[in-house]
């Protein structure tokens, strides 16, 4: 994982008060969510510019450097590059921008007049800033950003907060914290002169559904092209990658591209053997000639209840990781020292398939469309005060207003890519930097360009995946049957893509989803007790009726609701709680 905070002085020739360097040197302790003992800085100064570096890799082998230098200037990259020497293009660019270069990666650049920085098409590598009155604050993470701009006392943004408790994470350009915000997609925010500017470079319209089998190869051929380069850093690590593979649609495909590539590839697949996705991920695994190892789950004594983390510890190290922009009731990846072996899995697939907004949706027409982008922004309007509900629909407007297609496909990259996993993969990237085909930045720009119910009938990924492995072609997926083929006809000599859907058993009991009595009056008294902290967004008497029942009925969005709580409480940032008890939550017989 990387850390970057860069400051520019407001006055051209102003320097920056070594208070105010101290600050940010004291601050990454709190800020990186990583063991101090780990954390490796990188600084570089110039009258009136700052540029810090942090990274928790053991060395520099890594590349590129944490800090690239050049002629009077330095450039960091948050993420990965597809092609690791493109820094050289990025830092000597007369312009800061990401758009046309491959990876999943921010961008971060000071020179001796200027401060920039710059997001991809989906800014899941992000970037926050801020203004004071004497100075600009640019940084990969928010809170850091804080407490360099406005010091140790957080100010919180409650208004703003509305959208946690509705979605567990946030629909805008918003933070928790007051005064910072998130650098939209594909967007530059730059510093020169003592004045800032942020450059936007609007999302690609989707072209015209094609109308001949050789239209669709060649829209096929250049998706296909991106994602051969985005894997092309992994023919240098010297050992098989470690791919997470089921029976599903999106990790077959990165399986295939890595095969196309002529990367050498392992597969491994958690399940019992005689799941699908054991079965079929076997099957791809055979089709392809790699290594499958399969990893049953660990079979516990008959319990009759199971014991949780006590959810102030739990949320606190979410908030902490998360930095207030991840409910806790995702459950975020733990640390682990930074391992550098290279890992795949087929995260975020949804992409090349119009995203899981349209995915959700039987029902295309425009009335349906519309009422799905109302439900995202405006979701239980009972809950909240009126200030809250007309801030949701503040931010709605410019969605509303648009094609539901595109608002839909457009809000998945921009805000539960750029947003949701934004905050929630922060937590995996301290064991590691992954290769994530399907967030390259010329992959999402393709696949945003072709046509959303095309990519919706998943003809898009089917073509892609047999393209580039057509061996994999008779093999079935896991789950619902390929979308493009319901109410299509099948001549005798044709094969219809086949599945396999598991059987449905008793096995999908979870203790966030069904919580029991203890673990509903834990959550209930701590959000009660903070009533107050919550009345500028949600009605008190709609949250005292969400926990009225003695398990609750709702538990995302009492999770939603405690991770707020917590939050205005000033438990975080600050000390880990100690001394919580776990809970104990029955388990049903």
């Amino acid at each position: 994982m990387r850390v970057y905070l860069g400051l520019a002085a407001k006055r051209p020739g102003a320097g920056i008060p070594e208070a105010i360097l101290n600050t940010v040197r004291a601050a990454i302790d709190t800020a990186f969510p990583v063991p101090p003992e780990v954390i490796r800085p990188r600084e570089w100064h110039r009258p009136g510019i700052a540029m810090f570096a942090w990274t928790n890799e053991p060395d520099d082998s890594r590349l590129p450097p944490l800090l690239a230098t050049g002629h009077d200037r330095v450039t960091g990259v948050n993420g990965n590059l597809a092609v690791p020497g493109e820094v050289d293009r990025l830092a000597s660019a007369p312009e800061l921008s990401a758009e046309t270069v491959g990876g999943c990666f921010s961008v971060f650049r000071a020179t001796r007049t200027e401060l920039s920085a710059a997001t991809a098409i989906h800014r899941v590598c992000p970037v926050y800033h801020a203004e004071t009155s004497d100075m600009y604050v640019i940084g990969s993470r928010a809170l850091l950003v804080s407490l360099a701009a406005f010091g140790e006392r957080i100010e919180w943004d409650v208004l703003a907060l509305q959208t946690m408790i509705r979605q567990g994470y946030f629909l805008s350009d918003e933070t928790p914290y007051r005064g910072v915000s998130a650098l939209p997609p594909s967007s530059t925010v730059t510093v020169r002169g003592g004045r800032r500017t942020v450059t936007e470079t609007p999302l690609p319209t989707a072209a015209p559904a094609p109308a001949t089998r050789k239209q669709r190869k060649i829209l096929v051929r250049g998706l296909a092209d991106a994602l051969l380069a985005t894997v092309e850093p992994l023919r240098e690590t010297g050992e098989p990658v470690n791919l997470a593979l089921t029976g599903g649609r999106d990790s077959r495909l990165a399986a295939a591209v890595l095969h196309a590539a002529g990367i050498p590839l392992r597969a491994t697949t958690n399940g019992l053997g005689d799941h699908p996705d054991v079965i079929i991920a076997g099957r791809i695994a055979r089709a392809l000639g790699i290594e499958h190892t399969v990893i049953p789950p660990a079979r516990a004594e008959r319990k009759d209840e199971l014991l949780v983390e006590h959810p102030l510890a739990r949320t606190y190290e979410t908030l902490r990781t998360c930095e207030g922009m991840t409910s806790a009731y995702e459950s975020i990846v733990g640390y682990l020292p930074y391992n550098a072996r290279p890992t795949m899995s087929g995260q975020s697939g949804e992409v090349l398939r119009a995203g899981s907004f349209l995915l959700l949706q039987n029902d295309l027409s425009a009335k349906a469309l519309r009422r799905r982008v109302d439900a995202t922004f405006l979701r239980d309007p009972a809950l909240f005060t009126d200030e809250a509900n007309e801030h949701a629909r503040e931010l709605a407007r410019p969605w509303q207003a648009r094609d539901g297609l595109e608002a839909l496909d457009q809000m998945y990259v921009s805000y539960r890519i750029g947003r949701w996993q934004a905050g929630s993969r922060a937590g995996s990237l301290r064991r590691g930097d992954p290769i994530w085909p399907f967030l390259d930045n010329r992959v999402v720009r393709a696949a945003l360009g072709l046509d959303q119910a095309w990519r919706l009938s998943e003809e898009v990924i089917y073509e892609l995946t047999t393209a580039f492995a057509p061996s994999l072609r008779g093999i079935p997926i896991e789950g619902k049957p390929w979308r493009f083929t319901a109410g299509r006809r099948y001549y005798p000599w044709q094969r219809r893509p086949g599945f396999l859907t598991a059987p449905k058993t008793g096995g999908g009991w979870s203790w966030r989803t069904s919580p029991g009595e203890t673990l509903t009056a834990v959550l209930r008294d701590h959000v009660l007790d903070h009533l107050d902290l919550l009345a500028p967004i949600a009605d008190p008497g709609e949250v005292r009726r969400l926990f009225a029942e003695p398990v609750l009925k709702k538990p995302a969005q009492a999770w939603h609701l405690y991770t707020v709580a917590t939050m205005l409480s000033g438990a975080y940032p600050g000390k880990a709680p100690e001394g919580l008890d776990p809970v104990h939550v029955p388990i049903p017989s």
